[in-house]
């Protein structure tokens, strides 16, 4: 084992300009006052140590650039990253990361020989295969560390048959051998990103007449020649090395007939035209009823008359806000095979046809594994790496918010597992690629499977997973153990210490030694420990970072015959994509901003490591059901006008819900109407997870040709095109630019690490993945475009220096002075962070896409009990009433935003206070039958014409959006059913709380939504019975019992009243029974199943029955 340290000598961290500060075997160079480091931000440059060992920076040891790369990204893959505020920065080598041992090459820990050098026990370096490298003909096998050792000291003699290595190894230059990295003494700045000057720097970097750069054409209009792992950036008139002698095939290119990616399907004429007049109806029966209503009171109940119309005029300005958004309701689809015969075709920019697609960087979140189980996380990471996309574009990065040790080992099984797992999925093309999934599915698993060998290789990997289970499920008793067998030897350890200092005549003292818990390889683990000590506890741990899986190689690498797999892969690719294991530096003192936090330190980390343009985030129990929903996903943002696009929202769908779906869990009128409605407009909103996000889209950037939308309705009816606005004739808002400048020709970057931080590298990936976003320009229609083949290069190799880098952004002062979270990235102050991310992007002008795929695209789990829905919805409407009360209000929204968009945005905002009305109405039939009195004078003819009239075009427009949105109409009524009980429960305690906050400071906090199974696991929807009692079941249940006593108070009177009023009596009954219906799931849910309704219940409904009879008694 050996480590790498990076800390400066200064504790103190302060440095003076110019100052050349001397670490532990690193050189950091600190310049206060350049351009880019103006202000309080300090640009440095890590020159990371040739050895482990920290020997003189002085003495040069050098290797060929070819073997120094597989070196360097060997002894990456294989340590752990620790570090942070004034803490070491420190690279852990690893033996293993888990009591298995690693099979696939890529992993970190893979198996290899032991070096053959005396008294050294490390591993030796492996290929792309697993197999030894062994620098020498004889074969001798030697670790890396010892054969650096042995170019330095032993003038490149091989320890073993004392004769200079030879080939790539040999020793060159008069004795020296060639350089350890090819980029030794060039900045890591210049290595990653190279900016050349444009010919003519003032054609495309302009000033605006306020004389600021405008950060967007610095982005859209640039014509430097960037490259930066797998992307060239052409020079204007040439390829990437300035010749033009493709000059004629791109020509010929071009005028191949041009097959868009995507269509719109519009909803029929024949079903949009009605719903489109059945609102407008409505709306005139609305207007009517209540003029009628405000000018007919009640004379004999005043007080009954008047709270029923203000309830009436709320819910009718409440049901415009919805349905207005519904008038442009549209479908889409993708074309697959367009985007392989573009992307994936040679061609003459791509005579070998390798991927040119751009990379995803996919983000996997994840808090406590108690309540969101290892399986489920390390299930959903398996589906992710089997995913249908290019394996070398492909990453995924595991956030783990709670440092968890049992998280860190569950994704070292999944990478180990993976090994078998995804050639397995590729081989027999299975759908879905979730393995728990896939050997549950309740239909036939050998349908259309032609392969012969598919029922044994199905047999030997459904053992294999069984296994694997058995592993996870195991992994807490098997960190306890070990962490108590480490702890009882270090406990011996100190008493025999503290015997060997002390005389025989002085007493023994208690030895106390931290409860570490340690990791396979027998060293501490450097989160959050078991039992908690300091700095290692959920709120005060270091940042970590693990290379789990390396980055593969580039071209396809097939199994071998002599593999020790159970299953032949010979014909299948065994590569697996990069798998990052992160999780963030939390310290006492700093506001984390819970997964908002933790997302932005993803996409600082990832940026640096892979900087994929494009991000696709995952909860961690959302899977992906659909293998190839990425590449369709794609075909949105690859597509023309796709640079617009800010991201594309995949619905959601869920699994284990019980089938009458009684507390309307999968939400389908919000995904397949709401959505799909919102798509014909600016955009679905985001929904939290399932969404695919363009990278400059989350810096906060805006889209390369914005329009202004300062009509009504022309987002819906003006079907007429318009000249798009130039970005720079958008104005600015205030609180949505980034502030540059621009002093001279060249870029000046000063003033970008106040919205991004000070670390060059990041700001220097911005540019680039902003070009490898951009859609092919195979078109002259295609506006800022990229020529085919730009990305087919092969990726920079991931070395120390890039992860060390990645820990320094994921530390908690990083975000110190900066706009992130603010107006880059994920944004914070509200629980509800997905939909103001949303939220602002659009009032930014940018566009989004609703990806409805054939099949699922994902699949995750929602929480099927009465209590965790109840919680889960009061979440989201408390998030709702914080967006209200602060500046994302939608009323405030710029005229980038279409007008449909902001009532859409400002419904959100406004739909928990309906609860208060709604309370109220759900009173008044009660308090009519009590009172003997109606909200009307009588039951006349014309009230009666308009509540049928009112009636009918609602249950018209259900069947109408049933019709065009393909939802069921048990659906709908479960939804209608659920906007009642949680309108009357949640969204009302949602309002209380949000005043609380805005009013008197008084913050919420929420805990995780279980997903875990109850105690009856092995019935099939047990939690469905499982009732925990709330403070939020109050209300319904006052509700309903009131109501219920109301009926029996009203027959009574009416039966032996000496002039019954039969027909006020029918009114009160009719709406009485209206409550009761809706809140009929939740009176079902507080009997779960015999004999187990909580006694509290029958306590609080017994007292609140006995109070309402005695004050109707009194």
């Amino acid at each position: 084992m050996g480590s790498r340290f990076f800390n400066p000598r200064n504790p103190s961290g302060s440095v003076k300009s110019g100052e050349h500060v001397e670490l532990n075997g690193i050189s950091c160079s600190y310049d206060l006052d350049s351009e880019a480091g103006s202000g309080e931000y300090a640009t440095y440059t890590v020159h990371i140590p040739l050895t482990p060992d920290n020997r003189p920076s002085g003495l040069d040891i050098q290797l060929d650039g070819r073997v120094s790369q597989r070196v360097e990204e060997h002894y990456t893959a294989n340590s752990i990253f620790t570090g942070g505020h004034n803490s070491v920065t420190r690279a852990h080598l690893m033996d293993k990361v888990t009591e298995s041992e690693a099979s696939h090459p890529q992993m970190a820990g893979s198996k290899g020989s032991t070096c053959a050098i005396p008294g050294c026990d490390a591993k030796i370096m492996t290929d792309e295969r697993g197999e030894d490298i062994l620098p020498c003909e004889c074969d001798f096998k030697i670790c890396r560390d010892c054969y650096v050792d042995a170019v330095r000291t032993g003038d490149g003699i091989c320890p073993g048959c004392k004769e200079p290595y030879k080939g790539e190894f040999a020793a060159v230059d008069n004795g020296r051998a060639l350089t350890l990295s090819s980029t030794i003494g060039v900045s890591k700045e210049e290595r990653r990103l190279s900016l050349l000057k444009s010919s003519s720097p003032r054609s495309t970097l302009m000033k605006s007449q306020t004389a600021e750069f405008d950060n967007n054409r610095w982005l859209f209009e640039t014509k430097g020649t960037y490259g930066y792992g797998n992307a060239i950036w052409p020079e204007e008139g040439g390829n990437a090395n300035g010749e033009n002698e493709n000059a004629g095939e791109s020509i010929k290119l071009l005028s191949k007939p041009w097959r868009p990616l995507t269509r719109k399907l519009s909803i029929r004429a024949a079903v949009l035209s009605p719903y489109r007049l059945l609102v407008l109806v409505r709306m005139a029966f609305l207007g009517l009823f209540l003029t009628w209503r405000v000018r007919n009171p009640n004379e004999d109940a005043m007080w009954l008359w008047g709270m029923s119309v203000v309830c009436e005029i709320w819910f009718a300005f409440s049901w415009l806000l919805d349905q207005l958004p519904k008038l442009c309701p549209i479908n889409r689809c993708a074309d697959l095979n367009v985007l392989k015969e573009k992307f994936e075709t040679p061609n003459p920019r791509n005579p070998t046809g390798k991927s040119d697609l751009p990379g995803i960087d996919m983000f996997v979140s994840t808090a406590d594994p108690e309540k969101e189980p290892p399986l489920v996380t390390a299930n959903t990471i398996l589906s992710i790496l089997a995913a249908d996309y290019p394996v070398e574009k492909l990453s995924c990065y595991v956030s783990d918010d709670g440092g968890a040790l049992l998280t860190f080992e569950a994704m070292a099984e999944a990478a180990s597992f993976a090994n078998l797992w995804v050639p397995f999925c590729r081989k027999h093309d299975i759908e879905p690629r979730n393995p728990e999934s896939y050997f549950t599915l309740k239909r036939d698993p050998y349908k259309n499977k032609v392969r012969p060998d598919f029922v044994r290789d199905r047999r030997r990997v459904k053992r294999e997973y069984d296994e694997y289970k058995v592993r996870i499920n195991g992994l807490p008793d098997s960190i306890r153990r070990r962490s108590d067998a480490y702890n009882a030897r270090e406990e011996m350890k100190a008493l025999k210490l503290q015997r060997h200092n002390k005389n025989d005549d002085e007493p023994l003292e208690n030895v106390k030694v931290p409860k570490a818990t340690w990791m396979a390889d027998g060293t501490h683990w450097p989160g959050t420990w078991v039992v908690p000590g300091p700095e290692h506890s959920k709120g005060d741990h270091a940042g970590i970072i693990q290379v789990m899986l390396k980055p593969p190689s580039d071209e396809p690498l097939n199994g071998s015959s002599i593999d020790a797999k159970p299953i032949d892969l010979t014909e299948v690719d065994i590569r697996l994509p990069m798998l990052v294991y992160v999780s963030r530096e939390k310290r006492p003192g700093y506001d984390h901003n819970k997964k908002a936090g933790a997302m932005n330190a993803l996409v600082r980390a990832s940026a640096i490591m892979s900087n994929g343009p494009f991000i696709l985030n995952l909860d961690c129990d959302h899977y992906i059901y659909y293998s190839e929903a990425l590449r369709e996903g794609m075909c949105f943002m690859m597509d023309r006008g796709g640079d617009r696009l800010c991201y594309v929202q995949f619905p959601q769908r869920f699994e284990g819900i019980d089938p009458s779906d009684r507390y309307a869990n999968r939400n389908t009128v919000f995904f397949d109407v709401n959505m799909r409605a919102l798509d014909g407009l600016q955009g679905p909103m985001y929904v939290g997870t399932g969404c695919l996000f363009r990278r400059t889209a989350l810096y906060g950037f805006d889209p390369p040709r914005s329009k202004e939308h300062p009509g009504c309705c022309s987002c819906c009816f003006a079907r007429g095109k318009k000249k798009p606005a130039s970005v720079a004739d958008a104005p600015e808002e205030e609180d949505e630019s980034h502030g540059l400048r621009e002093t001279d020709d060249e870029m000046n970057l000063a003033l970008l690490p106040k919205s991004f931080g000070n670390s060059s590298f990041l700001i220097d990936s911005i540019p680039v993945a902003e070009f490898q976003g951009r859609p092919l320009a195979d078109h002259p229609s295609v506006k800022n475009g990229r020529q085919p083949g730009a990305l087919t290069n092969s990726r920079e190799p991931l070395g120390a220096a890039t992860v060390a880098e990645a820990i320094s952004v994921i530390s908690c002062w990083y975000e110190d002075k900066t706009e992130w979270g603010q107006r880059v990235g994920w944004i914070y102050g509200s629980v509800t962070e997905d939909v103001v991310t949303g939220y602002r992007m659009h009032n930014r002008g940018w566009r989004s896409i609703y990806c409805v795929t054939k099949r699922d695209a994902f699949r995750g789990t929602a929480p099927i009990n009465l209590t965790d829905r109840l919680h889960q919805v009061l979440r989201w409407a408390t998030g709702s009433v914080e967006i209200f009360f602060s500046r994302n209000n939608a009323l405030l929204a710029s005229h980038r935003m279409k007008f449909l968009q902001k009532i859409a945005y400002m419904n959100v905002g406004i739909y928990p206070f309906t609860s208060i009305f709604l309370v109220v109405y759900c009173f008044l039939p009660a308090l009519s039958l009590f009172s003997g009195q109606f909200i009307v004078q009588s039951l006349s003819v014309a009230f009666l014409t308009y509540l049928l009239g009112i009636t009918i075009t609602l249950c018209l427009l259900a069947v109408l959006e049933i019709k065009w949105s393909g939802i069921t109409l048990e659906e709908w009524w479960r939804n209608e059913q659920f906007w009642l009980i949680g309108g009357t429960s949640a969204h009302l305690a949602a309002v209380i709380q949000g005043l609380l906050k805005v009013m008197a400071g008084i913050e919420i906090s929420f805990t995780l939504t279980s997903k875990s199974a109850g105690d009856d696991a092995d019935e099939d929807y047990a939690d469905l019975h499982l009732i925990k009692w709330t403070s939020l079941m109050i209300p319904p249940i006052t509700i309903m019992i009131t109501n219920v006593i109301g009926i029996a108070v009203g027959v009574v009177r009416t039966i032996y009243s000496e002039l019954p009023q039969w027909s006020r009596l029918l009114g009160g009954v009719f709406f009485s029974f209206w409550v009761l219906v809706h809140l009929y799931p939740f009176a079902k849910g507080l009997m779960g199943r015999r004999g187990r309704t909580p006694t509290v219940v029958f306590v609080w409904a017994g007292l609140i029955a006995i109070t309402i009879s005695l004050l109707w008694v009194a």
